[in-house]
């Protein structure tokens, strides 16, 4: 082969080299498959599946603020990519918005993985006008992804859905896909996807992340993701994938920044905790976080739950530093994951472990939801302040709020809507129902499916 390559660069020059590299290559890899018999086909190893190029990929919308009139962007290549960009431009009916770009220098970061090294990069888009539609790609000048679109938020309280996902965490691409898919399918117009946690079982393991990627594909391109890391997002400390792949917000206390955030949309004030690290740390921050809102509805999200589905498993500190804060300011949902079931509590306070119903009055409590979307399952605990419970099933929950109405819906991996009937205080059952409503608290109301 050598004699070969020789002759041909003598006589045709580098570009014949090449082509019988190449050749020389695709007939190694012929006389392998030849070796291994004609009905087998060797399983491509992760550092080749998972490789970066020179073109975009993982390739996710994320906010650092505002997301009335900021949106920030992050992509990977490989380290030849030194310099990138992203361009933006407001949506036409039309091919002609390529006429009107803007182009915004990146950062960018290495990151050394488990497979090998790439960079990492993350653009931010300001001064963007509320709510409209725009258009963007990334890349080096050269090399670019394709164009893509985004929706800015409004900067009153009009109506908005987000789809929250309990832990994915395993079988990303095989299992997890269905969930985020269907979820897509059943709400398009998503303004974010919210995760609570495990988003990978091995915190730093490149393949999972490139398998959480490839499960969303364009998903993930166009809807704006929010989450909070679980313990699965910790391998004695913080997974080094986490900073370089989201870009949140860093005004939570020093140490946690971009792991414990709010962000304002439309009315609701959705905030992140950590419940991996510095529980106190963290109460104290959230005090001042409730107080200074102005905002209709609060969501809090988190990983450990409150109240556990699990066996086994319960988590007392948590609910001693937590929810007593919860309960001052009246928080109306708090979505969480880690016991790989489905749970969602009535109305609950602090130390309330009773059999209360729905119905609020001030300071009556808040509802605690445990989901999980990925095919790992626990056993659930069912205990008498559930209101709903499943066990081996996969989930994803449609949050949808108008006003002062937020509106909660639980559905399977097939779409399917899970009508168990409603159990009241006293344990006998109503009628199964599509829906249930709940008294207002503070001029709100809260309605939710049967699960």
């Amino acid at each position: 082969m050598a004699r070969i390559s020789r002759h041909l660069s003598a006589n045709t020059g580098g570009s014949s080299l090449v082509a019988a590299l190449i050749l020389a290559g695709l007939l190694a890899q012929c006389f392998m498959t030849l070796a291994r018999g004609a009905s087998q086909t060797a399983v491509l190893p992760d550092e080749i599946v998972h490789r970066p190029t020179v073109i975009p990929d993982r390739i996710l919308l994320c906010w650092f603020a505002d997301p009335a009139t900021l949106q920030a962007v992050t992509w990977r290549t490989d380290l030849s990519v030194i310099e990138s960009c992203g361009e933006i431009a407001v949506a036409s009916d039309g091919p002609r918005f390529t006429d009107r770009v803007h182009r915004v220098t990146a950062t960018s970061v290495r990151l050394d993985t488990d497979l090998g090294s790439a960079r990492h990069h993350r653009v931010e888009f300001n001064d963007l006008a509320p709510p409209t539609r725009y258009v963007y790609r990334v890349g080096d000048g050269s090399n670019w992804s394709e164009w893509i679109q985004f929706r800015t938020a409004s900067t009153d309280s009009g109506p908005f859905a987000f789809v929250y996902f309990g832990d994915a965490q395993n079988n990303l691409k095989s299992h997890w896909s269905r969930v985020v898919r269907e979820a897509y399918r059943g709400t398009p117009e998503a303004a974010f996807l919210l995760h609570a946690g495990d988003l990978v079982d091995r915190a730093n393991s490149d393949a999972q992340w490139g398998e959480w990627f490839d499960a969303g594909g364009f998903i993930h391109r166009m809807t704006p993701c929010i989450a909070a890391p679980g313990n699965h997002e910790y391998a004695g400390e913080l997974s080094r994938h986490w900073r370089a792949t989201f870009a949140f917000p860093e005004h939570g206390p020093d140490g946690l920044e971009q792991t414990v955030y709010f962000i304002d949309y439309q009315g609701a004030r959705i905030i992140i905790l950590n419940s991996n690290d510095r529980l106190q740390d963290q109460a104290d921050w959230l005090e001042t976080v409730l107080a200074e809102s102005k905002e209709r509805w609060t969501i809090v999200s988190f990983h450990h739950p409150i109240y556990s589905s699990a066996q086994g498993r319960d988590n007392p500190e948590l609910r001693d530093r937590w929810q007593p804060v919860f309960d001052r300011f009246g928080v109306d949902l708090v979505l969480q994951g880690h016991d790989h079931t489905y749970a969602r509590t009535k109305m609950m306070i602090h130390e309330d472990l009773g059999t209360r119903a729905w119905s609020r009055s001030a300071g009556a409590g808040t509802v605690y939801v445990i989901s999980v979307s990925g095919p790992k399952m626990y056993p659930v605990d069912k205990r008498p302040f559930m209101s709903r419970t499943a066990q081996g099933t996969q989930l994803y929950q449609i949050i949808t709020i108008d006003g002062d109405q937020l509106h909660y819906e639980a559905r399977t991996v097939t779409g399917r809507r899970h009508t168990m009937p409603f159990h009241s205080a006293s344990g006998s059952a109503s009628p199964t129902s599509s829906w249930s409503s709940f008294p207002p608290v503070n001029n709100r109301k809260i309605r939710s499916d049967c699960l």
